[in-house]
């Protein structure tokens, strides 16, 4: 939080201007490596794949708010999140969200929906990675996952650009879901597994079927492996 009101007067200004989005990005990679290494967590890649040329979509598995501070330190080329719409309610990191550098989804409105895929599908159109958890919110049964929504995936195909999975094995470990100040969280490793590229082959509900298994399937068996 700290490191956070440091740069909110730097965010205030510069989110005025969609040129400056590359460089809140480099300042958000700044407060997301400074947050996790202060709070003693590290990470280790599992497994770590070439991540293909942008743009592509990413898909992990949500178990922890850590999840969204570690892909700071994790995908290379600039990136937007989809997130749920609860996130303008949060105080400060709302920002990032409501001055239309990253995409809010209102997910009890389907015209709102729409419109924020839309919308992520012009940021692939000018070269944008975009970051989406399929399971649309952090499951109480984390580590298991919930079942995937099929937005990103009819998202990459209309696009035709590739998924690519992430898992993130133990962070449901390290930051628990829960109230501030009264879930637990400690230091430790993070195991990451950055998975092979899915590229879409056709554009039709077979495949989008077969694009949401095969990145489940990726993403579940990494976080089951001991």
């Amino acid at each position: 939080m700290i490191i956070l009101l440091v740069f909110y007067p730097f965010f205030r200004i510069l989110l005025n201007n969609r040129k400056n989005f590359p460089l809140v990005l480099k300042m958000m990679r700044v407060w997301g490596g400074s947050l996790h290494r202060l709070g003693g967590v590290f990470i280790k890649f599992e497994k770590k794949e070439d991540f293909p040329e942008p743009p592509y979509i990413v898909c992990a598995n949500h178990s922890s708010y850590l999840d969204i501070v570690l892909m700071y330190s994790i995908i290379p080329d600039y990136f937007i999140f989809m997130g749920k719409g609860e996130i303008k309610d949060w105080p400060l990191f709302n920002i990032l969200f409501t001055k239309g550098m990253n995409i809010l989804v209102e997910r009890a409105s389907r015209t709102a929906s729409h419109k924020a895929f839309k919308k992520a599908g012009e940021e692939i159109d000018l070269g944008s990675v975009v970051v989406i958890f399929p399971e649309g919110t952090i499951p109480y049964t984390a580590p298991q996952m919930k079942a995937f929504k099929n937005g990103a995936f009819k998202l990459a195909m209309e696009k035709n650009v590739p998924i690519v999975p992430i898992s993130f094995g133990n962070n449901w470990k390290l930051l628990q879901t829960g109230a501030v100040l009264k879930s637990n969280g400690r230091p430790g490793i993070s195991k990451v597994y950055v998975h092979k590229a899915i590229y879409p082959k056709q554009n039709n509900d077979e495949e989008m079927v077969s694009l949401r298994k095969a990145t489940f399937e990726a993403i579940d068996q990494s976080i089951h492996m001991k």
